[in-house]
Parts: structure tokens; sequence; C-alpha cells
């Protein structure tokens, strides 16, 4: 049986790794749906060598054409890939329409994580991870997931793992966008380097997997080979492991919980990979990591405020109008005079969002 694929923003590495895992599996997925904020023309290339025909969007033609493509009668799976909020209505949409959203896009989860699992139980729609560290969990998991005790995700440290505070605080944008192990786009790069990727990631894995934050750590992994550990309630332990590449994450959301032979992937050689290191994360160098975990412990629109805040501070930072050091201090200032309250339906999600926005560009 053919699958139908939609992949939304399909720029950046997720994207073009995508169009490869199709491309190997022809006889298996369709390319139905093809978004993107920018280079069409080049995507249309890279997707000229499917069989079947294929419907191109592009994002500036307004937000509905990520919906439009998302629930596409021909479409069985959704590849979230947008990034930032704007990905939102495009999972809530694909979920109401039963599809399975193979999710890329954290702020899904972190703004809206009830709303969106209430979403796929009503809807028949389904969310598999992409995420290295998530699809990681989840493969330990398959077939035993009630067992699941303590999950560790791990992290590259990013480029200032071994920076002084003072240093990191006066990091370059082009400095915070040198990542030594992944090829993502320049918000992302950057969310790395302050490791506010990772936070989102923590409250990302609190929904996914129904545990609470005291059983979610994070250890740095300079190598970034294993991508995640998992502990089961008999103390024992599994690890998912390979090089860095989001192929495979990408092949299993789209086939889980099956397994497909994908040649094109470099096999893991563990002589070759030389040791692997872990390290505590440097909270004291890394503030943003801290206010996303403390957001998400505290629930309610804070993980929405936390969402909106660093993306505009983010934004901020990348366009030359604040430090890099400023980036957390805006967050917590945004948290700070926020009144946290359920995030019971989209409007007041969406509008936690916008207060937090608003509050960091007056800000700046």
């Amino acid at each position: 049986m053919t699958t139908g694929v939609a992949v939304l923003g399909a720029t950046g590495s997720i994207g073009r790794s995508t169009l490869n895992v199709l491309r190997r599996q022809p006889d298996r997925f369709r390319l139905v749906a093809l978004t993107a904020r920018v280079a069409r023309d080049e995507l249309a290339r890279q997707a000229a060598g499917f069989g079947a025909p294929y419907h191109a969007t592009v994002e500036s033609r307004g937000p509905e054409c990520l919906v439009e493509a998302a629930t596409h009668p021909d479409v069985d799976v959704v590849v979230n890939a947008v990034v930032g909020a704007a990905g939102l209505n495009a999972t809530l949409a694909a979920l109401r329409a039963g599809k399975r959203v193979a999710l890329a896009n954290k702020e899904s989860l972190v703004m809206a994580g009830d709303l969106v699992l209430a979403t796929a139980a009503a809807g028949g729609g389904e969310v598999v991870p992409i995420d290295s560290e998530h699809s990681a969990v989840l493969q330990c998991t398959t077939g035993h997931p009630d067992a699941l005790a303590r999950l560790i995700l791990t992290a590259s440290g990013g480029p200032f793992r071994d920076w002084s505070a003072d240093k990191v605080r006066g990091a370059t944008v082009e400095q915070a966008l040198r990542h030594p192990t992944w090829q993502m786009g320049r918000k992302i790069t950057v969310d790395s380097a302050t490791l506010a990727n990772k936070a989102l990631e923590v409250i990302e894995a609190h929904y996914l997997f129904g545990l609470g934050y005291d059983a979610i750590e994070v250890v740095v992994h300079p190598q970034s080979i294993v991508h995640g550990f998992v502990e089961f309630s008999d103390g024992s332990m599994l690890a998912q492991i390979g090089y860095p590449t989001m192929e495979l994450p990408i092949l299993y959301a789209l086939t889980h919980p099956e397994r497909l032979p994908d040649h094109g992937v470099t096999r893991y050689d563990p002589v070759a990979a030389g040791p692997l290191t872990f390290e505590q994360v440097r909270r004291d160098v890394f503030p943003t990591f801290d206010l996303g975990v403390q957001a998400g412990r505290a629930g309610g629109t804070m993980p929405a405020v936390f969402n909106g805040a660093n993306e505009v501070a983010v934004a901020g930072f990348l366009a030359g109008r604040i430090a890099f050091g400023r980036i957390p201090e805006l967050i917590d200032a945004a948290l700070t005079a926020h009144s946290a309250i359920p995030a019971v339906d989209l409007p007041t999600i969406l509008e936690a969002d916008r207060w937090a926005r608003a509050h960091v560009e007056a800000g700046q």
C-alpha cells in the first residue's frame, strides 16, 4: 500500500532528508504535498524524481496553505517541519482529520500539549516524533511503553560548550550559528546555542511519553552518537545510537512501528567513532535551559509564553538588535511578568503567545 506524504516547511536538513527517504522507498511513499517558505523551484527540482505528481504550495500564500496540505484527502502522513508557533494550526488540523503527524515542530506540543493530545484522541490522529532524541525514546520503548520509568535526552552542547559564562554572553551571531554537529536553520541553531532547544524537548517529552519532569533528564554528549537513554521499571536501560542524520528518525516516523531497510544511511562503527563522553549541563552558563524547564513544570500558559518570548528574543539577536546574553534576560522578564492560567483552548494559548511576543518586543 502506498502512503501519501505531505511535507510542511520543507526547507533545511529535515526537508532534504525527508525527500531522500521518500526517494529510496519509491514503492511505499508518494509525495502529495510540499510547502516551503522559500526555494520552491529548488524543492520542485528535488521532488522531480517522484513518479506520482505532487501538489506544491508556498507559505507566502498564507498560513492556510499549511492546513490545506495537512488535510489533503490523499495525505496519510504529515511531516510537520515548520519552525515556531506557525506550525501549531497545521498539527491540530491534521490530527482532527485523522492523519499521522510526523512531528519536528516542537512548538506544537510545547505550546499546546494537552490540546494536541486531546485533538489526536478525538480525531483519530497520531503524533510520532521526528526529533532524534524523541525518536530514540520511541524506538527503545516500542512494545513496552508502560514500563518506562526514566529517560535521558542528550545534547551536543552547541558551539559554546566549553566557553565561560562571560564569553557566552558576548557571543556574535556568526559564532552562535557554528553548530558542531547538526546542519539546521538559523533559529534552531541559536536555540541549540542557548540550550532553549533542549528545554523545548524536555517539555515535548513530557507530553509524548507521559512522564513527570523529575523523570526526564538531559546530559551533554558532544559526539551526538547516543540520541537517548531509557530506563525501565526493573532498572534496565536501553539507548539508541547512530551517526547524526535525520534520515533514520524520519523513516521511523513514517513507518512506525515497522522498520524498513534503508541502505543509504551510514552504519555505526564503534571503533571508528571513538570514545563517547557525557557531561552535566552547565546551568549557570545556559540559563535559558532552566527557564524553559521551569515553564514546563509551571504548566498552563507558561510554556507558550516561554516559546513566544524565545522566538522574539532570538529574532532580535539574529537581527543585531540585542546581545546574545539578553536572550535569557528577556525570556525571564516575560515569565516573571506573566500570570499563568490553564491552557484550556487555542484562543487562550494564542493570546499568551501574543502577549509574550509583545512583552519582549517592548523590552528590546
